[in-house]
């Protein structure tokens, strides 16, 4: 049932309720002056007792969530104008007490079609009530001028509903635009959070474990002792990696290292990349051991990471120099390195989703990643983060 239909079946709930009380009124007040009932007392009571059990059945209805409800609002609106049109001919005619019950219908078919549909049948209740006045001999007759202030208020009150039902209408279409917008919006940023996070971690450690299993093809077929050390640290590697997957696949945070070890995971990195692929590597810290708060330690290391990568497989450096400052409550990183470098206006045209992710976690913590880069003069990438006062 989309949100639309639960709205019009809660104002069903509540029309079948406001039915149910008109209905007992009814039947409380005939039984209070039972002279109302003197000329058609079979049809009085009939239709009053019909009335009340047309009522419960509806109210009955209304109360089960798979009930159709715009059946429901057409079938109602006739039958409505049905039941008091008897009970008004019944009980007195010109002069019976229940004309005010035409607002009912008139009332319920404004909350439902607006002003038209409110303006139609009271129009529709007011033609019933004249042939009524007029097309009976009554002992009391109802005078022109009474019948036409009753149809004047009978549309006045129409009127009035119809305008508020099509207010009520237009807002609601509002927030069931919004809340769409607001939930695409939210599927959207759920898609590349899920995406993020599968790049910068699954798929970064399986890079890793490529780079460590060709490191092992090239360089330790020939020594058996270091190729198995190293095929055992890839296995306990791939192990807390499967970990890592069973924890995302849960939907629970995935964390790259444990809170406060962002620089023993990252000279980790480094010495693979020293020991395996000849790149020196530079790691500068001030002050020497620095304390951040968990998520910007995360994302800090994930943004590395990437850069680390993207010299790697991109930048054929030698040597690279990271460089992690943090002073009055701010964090501040360089990536720097002697690589091919590139054009960096042409790269912000076919920018991949590495360098997307990185500027995401930058900015979420609202920071700016900076890239300067030359052809041939190698690539620096910087940012700082705001570090929160409490921590």
């Amino acid at each position: 049932m989309t949100p639309e239909d639960q709205w019009h079946l809660q104002r069903e709930k509540g029309l079948a309720w406001l039915r149910a009380g008109f209905a007992i009124i009814a039947v409380t007040v005939i039984q209070l002056n039972p002279s109302r009932m003197a000329r058609f007392p079979w049809l009085s009571y009939s239709s009053l007792l019909l009335f009340l059990l047309y009522s419960l059945v509806i109210l009955f209805l209304t109360q089960r969530e798979k009930t159709n409800s715009r059946k429901i609002a057409i079938a109602t609106t006739g039958l409505d104008l049905v039941w008091v049109s008897l009970i008004v001919f019944s009980t007195g005619g010109s002069r019976t007490p229940f004309f005010i019950y035409y607002l009912f219908p008139a009332i319920t078919a404004a909350s439902r079609y607006g002003i038209k549909g409110g303006l139609v049948v009271s129009g529709v209740g007011a033609t019933i009530y004249a042939f009524i006045r007029f097309g009976f001999p009554w002992e009391t007759p109802l005078g022109v001028d009474v019948f036409f202030v009753r149809t004047i208020y009978l549309a006045v009150f129409s009127y009035i509903f119809g305008f508020l039902s099509e207010f009520e209408a237009k807002q609601n279409r509002k927030l069931l635009a919004l809340s769409k917008t607001a939930a695409e919006v939210a599927t959207l940023e759920e898609r590349r959070r899920i995406m993020r996070e599968v790049h910068d971690g699954l798929l970064q450690s399986l890079a890793t474990h490529i780079l460590r299993l060709e490191m092992c093809r090239r360089h330790f077929l020939h020594s058996p002792p270091e190729l198995e050390a190293e095929l055992r640290a890839i296995e306990d590697d791939t192990r807390n990696f499967m970990k890592l997957i069973r924890q995302f696949l849960a939907g629970k945070e995935t964390q790259a290292f444990p809170p406060g070890m962002m620089l023993e995971k990252l000279r980790g990195d480094l010495n693979f990349l020293q020991d395996g692929l000849g790149l020196h590597i530079i790691l500068e810290t001030h002050p020497e051991d620095i304390s951040l708060p968990q998520t910007v330690e995360q994302d800090v290391y994930y943004v590395l990471r990437e850069g680390l990568a993207n010299i790697v497989r991109h930048a054929h450096a030698s040597r690279a120099v990271i460089i992690v400052k943090k002073e009055n409550n701010e964090v501040m990183v360089a990536l720097s390195d002697d690589g091919v470098g590139f054009d960096v206006n042409e790269e912000k045209n076919g920018n991949g989703f590495g360098l997307t992710s990185m500027e995401e976690r930058v900015r979420r913590h609202g920071g700016t990643l900076q890239r300067r880069s030359e052809a041939g003069k190698g690539t620096t990438i910087s940012f700082s983060l705001p570090i929160p006062t409490a921590y």
